[in-house]
């Protein structure tokens, strides 16, 4: 079986392909991806028959990998962390999926289950995924002092967190405070249009006014966000691509 691995990180991409030399399954490792962009690119020359797939990529996340393949045949076995939205979506597509870290036997099992389901309805379970995907993926729920706010993530403009809180800016000048790290959010933003460019913030690409060479972001309404420097080329190569699309 032709496998395509489209994960950003090196070390679960190598973990992966330990794993599946050491199991009892004959695949031929086709290529590996870290992005939206090479994976689309990949898939498309070398037409895998499955991809293991990240929820989150440097560019994107899987959704818009699916997007762009709709019309190609292979199935799909989900690489995630531990993420609540993430996973109800993949639980009520009836898909496989693998947790980081990837466990063998969970890999065996995985495996198996994509090589006895037809690809017709491998493809039916995916459509389900990106169906509900869809409907959950637009919103963000915070837990306030004395209040549940739903959020519209199209009109989030950036994120600061100071001290144990994240203050979440929107449009129309409104703001929201809550009592958690925006470490806690920031796997939930990328995949939507959120970059992290800033150990005390996450952006909005779309509210990108301009990017200043000199480590500053400008957005749309006058707000000067800081690029640190360990943070400026993951932040360069989204904002790039993103105003590629």
């Amino acid at each position: 079986m032709k496998v395509l691995i489209v994960e950003d990180k090196a070390y679960i991409r190598q973990g992966l392909i330990n794993l599946l030399q050491l199991i009892d399954f004959e695949v031929d490792i086709i290529g590996e991806c870290e992005s939206v962009k090479e994976a689309v690119i990949v898939t498309k020359a070398c037409k895998p028959e499955l991809v293991f797939l990240d929820i989150n990529l440097t560019d994107g996340n899987a959704f818009d990998f699916l997007e762009q393949t709709e019309q190609l045949d292979f199935k799909i076995i989900f690489i995630t962390a531990y993420e609540e939205y993430a996973l109800k979506a993949l639980k009520i597509g009836a898909v496989d999926y693998l947790l980081k870290p990837v466990d063998i036997n969970d890999l065996e099992v995985a495996l198996q289950k994509v090589v006895n389901t037809p690809l017709s309805e491998h493809k039916q379970h995916i459509n389900t995924v990106k169906k509900v995907w869809k409907e959950e993926d637009s919103n963000l729920i915070l837990s306030l002092h004395d209040s549940f706010q739903v959020v519209d993530l199209n009109e989030l403009i950036y994120c600061e967190s100071d001290k144990g809180y994240t203050t979440f800016y929107c449009l129309e000048n409104k703001k929201y405070m809550v009592s958690k790290t925006l470490k806690e959010f920031e796997e939930r933003l990328t995949n939507a249009t959120f970059i992290r460019p800033h150990q005390s913030f996450m952006v909005n690409l779309k509210f990108i006014d301009k990017y200043d060479k000199s480590g500053v972001i400008y957005l749309k309404n006058g707000k000067k966000i800081p690029v640190s420097s360990r943070k400026k080329e993951n932040f360069l190569r989204a904002f790039l691509n993103w105003n590629k699309c």
